[in-house]
C-alpha cells in the first residue's frame, strides 16, 4: 500500500514539473503592404514592388495576386518581383498580403493596375547605354539617381537599377530618375542602370555611380577602399583602387569574389603611395560576371568597411 502511494506521489509530482508553458497563440496578422506599384516592362511582363509590412513578431513572407488568383510566394526579404507570361495589351491587376509564421495574412494590398505592352515585330537590337548616371543620398538609408535617357529602334519601356549586379527597382521608360530605398547607413554602394524595350532586350550598363550613406549618429566614419576598378583580360582580372586613410599604411586588404572571401593582398614592405594594383588569375568561361568588393585591415588589426562593388565580366 505504501509502495503504491509513494508511485503515486511521484507519478503526481513529475507529471507537475517540468512542465513547458504554453506558447501564446499568435492571432494577429501583419498590416498590408503599402506603396504597391506595378510597371509593364514588355508585352508579357510587369514588374510589381511594394513597402514592407509590419507584425507584431515577423513578417515572413509575401504573396503575390493578379486578378485575385495567387500567383507568386515570396520570402520577406524580397519586396519586388517580375510577373510573366501575361497576355499582351491587356490591362492586369495586381494586389500583396504579407504573412507571419503563424499562418496569418495581412489583409490585401491596394490594387493597381498595369497594362502590358502591344507585341511588336521581332526586335533584337537592345537600347543603347543611358549615361551620365549620378546618385545624391536622400538621408541615410535612400538614393535618389539620375541619368540621360537612352535610345531604341522602337522605344525604351523600362529601366532597371542594380546594385551589384542585382536588379533592386525598374521604373518606366520615361523616366530618368529613381529613388532607391532600403538602404544601410554608412554603406558604399554601387549603382548602375540598364535600358530595356519592348521585346525584353536590354542595354549595356551605364557606368557605375558609387554612394557612401551616411553613418548613424555616434558610428566612427567610414573606412572603405575607394575609387576601385575591375578590368578583364584574357585569364585574369586587374583591379585598382585608393587605399583609406587610416593615419597609417595600409599593407593588407581583403579581396572578396560574389560576396565570398577570395584571397588577402599583402605588402610585405611599404605599400605604393597612391592608387593600388593587383591582378589574379580566373579560370572561368568567357562571359562570367562576377562581383569584386575590398576591405583594408586598419591600424588596431579589425578590418575595415567593404568598397563599393564593381562587377566584370570575364573574358
Amino acid at each position: 500500500m505504501l509502495t503504491s502511494l509513494a508511485l503515486a506521489v511521484v507519478l503526481s509530482l513529475t507529471g507537475c514539473s517540468g512542465a513547458a508553458e504554453p506558447t501564446p497563440k499568435d492571432g494577429r496578422a501583419p498590416t498590408a503592404p503599402t506603396g504597391v506599384t506595378a510597371t509593364a516592362g514588355s508585352a508579357s511582363t510587369v514588374h510589381v514592388m511594394w513597402n514592407a509590412a509590419t507584425d507584431d513578431r515577423a513578417v515572413t513572407g509575401y504573396t503575390v495576386y493578379s486578378e485575385g488568383r495567387r500567383i507568386k510566394d515570396l520570402p520577406a526579404t524580397t519586396l519586388m518581383t517580375d510577373v510573366t507570361g501575361l497576355a499582351p495589351a491587356t490591362r492586369h491587376r495586381f494586389t500583396v498580403r504579407a504573412r507571419d509564421a503563424a499562418g496569418n495574412t495581412s489583409p490585401a494590398s491596394a490594387t493597381v493596375t498595369a497594362l502590358t505592352l502591344r507585341a511588336a515585330a521581332e526586335d533584337r537590337t537592345p537600347p543603347t547605354t543611358p549615361t551620365a548616371l549620378r546618385v545624391t543620398p536622400d538621408g541615410s538609408r535612400a538614393a535618389i539617381l539620375r541619368w540621360s535617357p537612352a535610345r531604341d529602334d522602337t522605344r525604351v519601356t523600362a529601366y532597371d537599377v542594380h546594385q551589384a549586379d542585382i536588379r533592386i527597382h525598374t521604373v518606366p521608360g520615361t523616366a530618368t530618375s529613381a529613388r532607391v530605398t532600403g538602404l544601410r547607413p554608412g554603406t558604399a554602394y554601387a549603382f548602375t542602370v540598364r535600358a530595356r524595350d519592348a521585346a525584353e532586350n536590354s542595354s549595356p550598363d551605364s557606368a557605375p555611380a558609387d554612394l557612401t550613406t551616411a553613418p548613424a549618429p555616434g558610428a566612427p566614419p567610414n573606412t572603405a577602399p575607394t575609387r576601385l576598378t575591375a578590368t578583364a583580360a584574357e585569364g585574369e582580372i586587374t583591379v585598382t583602387w585608393t587605399p583609406p586613410d587610416t593615419g597609417a599604411p595600409v599593407t593588407h586588404h581583403e579581396l572578396h569574389l560574389d560576396g565570398r572571401f577570395a584571397t588577402t593582398i599583402i605588402w610585405g614592405t611599404t605599400p605604393p603611395p597612391g592608387r593600388a594594383t593587383y591582378t589574379f588569375p580566373v579560370q572561368d568561361p568567357p562571359g562570367t560576371r562576377h562581383t569584386i568588393t575590398l576591405r583594408a585591415r586598419l591600424p588596431d588589426g579589425t578590418w575595415g568597411d567593404f568598397s563599393a562593388p564593381r562587377t566584370v565580366a570575364v573574358r
